[in-house]
């Protein structure tokens, strides 16, 4: 029979234990808290590595999960069957997010809402997202073998197309939750695919995006376990990252026209080169991004060249300009002196260079309450924590304009991510998905506030 977290507690209580009192790797009694199984997630994380993985491949080469792609329905099918396997029915919104809801003790309760995503940029790693995807799951595994309800229902959710490398923008699953959808994305087109066919195409319907959205207050508390992908934690030894804040991202789409000529005919002084200019153009994002002391990046991650032929004077080069940062301010003063410099390289090189917003997300504070919930949860497992902040995008960011919201670390050997050498250690994996599962039932019992 079930036991609801009150009866769980009084339990605890009454053998003398306290969860907050019992080390990593604790007692085994039927008073202990419940633990995820370390060995069960780690051939969960490696079987989902086989979808998108290169042919011939190992799990050492990583995996291109790109969302909407092929690779990216198998490796959403394979986490629905897992949910499934939990006794969960996953369901999918318009906006091509997977949810799955388990029922808590009182039903008038908001639910806790946790997971992450499991598409890929090209070329990444196999544990950007797919981590705490499946630590959530294994979460509600855990807490379904020892027989305990919580007094919120638990919401999982695994959210679509988290990453930008394909098309110009990232965060959509959750942007379209959070109501932050860009004008006229759905109609972007990366590849031959257009947007709107891309969530059509993994079980969303783009007619009915508007349904997706979810209001404010709409959930208890918001909480995703990830890989740091930077090297704090690694190098400072320490195992559990509490998240303070998600930086600001600003992403522009530049697109360079010049005249597509022969390359043996046309001499060097009558040419509009669109990649020289365009290659201009990524040295003035990285020297204006580097003008002033701070944290900020910059990045132009993406070049898309026409004819791209080498008999051919380029007609016209696309870049992704991409500058992160804690300052909105800061952003946008790099990002008027990056126009600056684009006019001046255009009358240059005689090209025309146009600039366009292609998306904004702002910085997103974590809620104090929900930090120290983490907390208590990493110390109750004896782990040393340290607060730090995040210097990649998260959905968490657009779950923070919805609700209370926190982020668990797991420290990234080397700091390598968005690549096949993206490595965290299978312990430090276990350890994460034990702190998730923890705050899970600290945040059952805390009151928060939006």
């Amino acid at each position: 029979m079930a036991i609801s977290r009150r009866r769980f507690l009084d339990t605890l209580a009454s053998t003398g234990f306290a969860a907050s009192s019992l080390p990593f790797g604790g007692l085994a009694t039927a008073a202990a808290p419940p633990r995820i199984d370390a060995d069960r997630l780690r051939r969960e994380i490696e079987a989902l590595s086989a979808f998108g993985r290169p042919d011939g491949g190992t799990f050492a080469d990583g995996v291109s999960r790109v969302a909407y792609s092929d690779a990216d329905i198998a490796g959403r099918r394979y986490v629905m069957d897992l949910m499934r396997e939990i006794g969960l029915t996953p369901r999918i919104d318009p906006a091509g997010n997977i949810f799955a809801s388990r029922p808590g003790e009182d039903a008038g309760l908001r639910p806790i809402l946790f997971g992450s995503h499991v598409d890929s940029v090209p070329q990444g790693g196999n544990f950007d997202g797919d981590l705490g995807s499946l630590s959530a799951i294994e979460a509600i595994r855990a807490l379904r073998v020892a027989n305990l309800i919580t007094r919120h229902p638990l919401e999982l959710v695994v959210w679509a197309h988290e990453e930008g490398g394909t098309f110009p923008n990232g965060l959509n699953g959750s942007r379209a939750v959070a109501g932050q959808l860009v004008a006229g994305e759905l109609d972007q087109i990366y590849k031959g695919l257009r947007k709107r066919d891309g969530i059509r195409h993994i079980g969303g319907d783009p007619d009915r995006i508007e349904g997706a959205r979810r209001q404010r207050g709409s959930f208890h508390a918001y909480v995703e376990l990830h890989i740091e992908q930077g090297g704090t934690l690694d190098k400072q030894g320490i195992p559990i990252g509490i998240v303070e804040g998600i930086v600001s991202i600003s992403r522009f789409q530049a697109t360079v026209t010049g005249f597509a000529n022969h390359a043996g005919t046309t001499v060097m002084a009558d040419r509009q080169d669109a990649l020289l200019a365009a290659s201009e153009l990524v040295v003035a994002v990285h020297e204006e991004v580097t003008r002033l002391p701070g944290r900020q990046v910059g990045t132009v991650g993406r070049l898309d060249v026409t004819p791209n032929a080498a008999n051919v004077v380029p007609g016209q080069a696309i870049l992704i300009i991409e500058l992160r940062d804690l300052s909105e301010a800061r952003l946008t003063a790099i990002g008027d002196a990056i126009r600056g410099r684009a006019k001046a390289i255009a009358a240059a090189t005689r090209t025309t260079i146009d600039i366009v917003a292609t998306g904004h997300y702002g910085p997103a504070l974590a809620t104090p309450s929900v930090q120290e919930a983490i907390e208590r949860a990493a110390g109750g497992l004896g782990l040393a924590h340290v607060r730090l902040p995040s210097g990649a995008g998260h959905d968490a960011q657009m779950a923070a304009t919805l609700g209370p919201m926190g982020m668990i670390f797991v420290p990234s050997v080397g700091g390598v991510s968005h690549s096949p050498k993206e490595l965290t250690t299978w312990e430090h994996c276990a350890r994460g998905a034990d702190v998730l599962l923890q705050t899970v039932l600290e945040l059952d019992r805390a009151a928060l506030s939006l």
